[in-house]
């Protein structure tokens, strides 16, 4: 299988930071950030020690695509996509807030659900629900964006209450969240899947409140096979997932819940190759396209020659 990409290490003219995420690593230049997907992946806030093959490139391209066709509903930071594994764009202050929105009683909600919380993010949810259910309405449940760490829940009042996004525009990433999870909503119906909840970031450009960051990727988002739903509900059975909580699974089926104290288990060849399969299928049933492996030998070197030419 292909070399993948756990970090990278350029020097592009003009540049005056880098930055390495979870899973990205950004460049600044001039007024343009350079997002490079790399093959990192994370699960309840930390670095997993393998990389998984052509996830970057997974990511980068479902987060082109829907970025592209949510572009009507709120202007986004994307400039060009030079690579496969590469966007430039507008470099925006971000809102230091993630705009996490929940369909369906799942995953960290559902978890919190059976720990007997009812409130989650400020906001009510009933009683007699079961993993998975869906919920009576959508319901947005903000984190705020840890540096390191694990990011925290957070309820709009205490976003309002401590200043930490001023209402007028919070109301704005409300609104911009609402109406992107009903187009992704539509997107994934369409492709059999039920959206089931997502996170959005935001930043502000010239004064104006922009989409940044990724959008309905596997990593930010979590979806449903539709056509198996209410049969596997009426069941008691897991659901059919494209996300990445079978990697969280398998790390709580392995005593690692990212607390102090545990120990990251390792992953073998054969669980490396089973995340990236997974990961392809993914793009193939969000997008309804064939996923094109890239096998350029020298990854690398085609990213810098291909963002040194987008920067000109």
């Amino acid at each position: 299988m292909k070399k993948a990409i756990k970090s990278t290490d350029f020097h592009f003219p003009g540049q005056t930071n880098k930055y390495g995420g979870k899973v990205r690593d950004v460049y600044t230049v001039g007024d343009k950030l350079v997002m490079v997907a790399s093959d990192r992946i994370s699960a309840f806030d930390v670095i997993l020690p393998e990389p998984i093959p052509y996830k970057g490139q997974v990511l980068n391209q479902i987060a082109a695509k829907f970025l592209d066709n949510t572009k009507y509903i709120v202007p986004n930071w994307v400039e060009s996509i030079p690579d496969p594994n590469v966007t430039i764009g507008k470099a925006c202050k971000p809102f230091p807030v993630e705009m996490v929105i929940r369909g369906y009683l799942a995953g960290h909600a559902a978890r919190e659900y059976k720990a007997g919380k009812r409130t989650l993010c400020g906001v009510s949810l009933p009683e007699g629900l079961k993993e998975n259910d869906k919920l009576p309405e959508p319901i947005i449940t903000p984190s705020t964006k840890a540096v390191e760490g694990h990011d925290e829940d957070i309820s709009r009042e205490e976003i309002l209450s401590q200043g930490i996004v001023e209402e007028s525009l919070y109301v704005q990433l409300e609104d911009y969240t609402r109406k992107l999870f009903k187009r992704g909503t539509e997107i994934a119906a369409e492709q059999g899947l039920i959206l089931v909840d997502t996170k959005y970031e935001f930043g502000l450009f010239e004064g104006k409140v922009i989409l940044i960051d990724e959008v309905h990727t596997p990593d930010s988002s979590r979806y449903f096979y539709k056509n198996t739903y209410q049969e596997l509900q009426d069941s008691n059975s897991p659901q059919r997932q494209l996300s990445k909580e079978f990697v969280r699974q398998w790390l709580i089926s392995q005593g690692f819940q990212g607390k102090e104290g545990q120990v990251v288990p390792e992953m073998d060849e054969n669980m490396v190759t089973s995340i990236s399969e997974r990961y392809i299928e993914l793009y193939e049933q969000i997008t309804g396209e064939t996923f094109v492996k890239d096998t350029t030998e020298d990854v690398l070197k085609r990213m810098e020659q291909n963002i040194l030419n987008a920067l000109g």
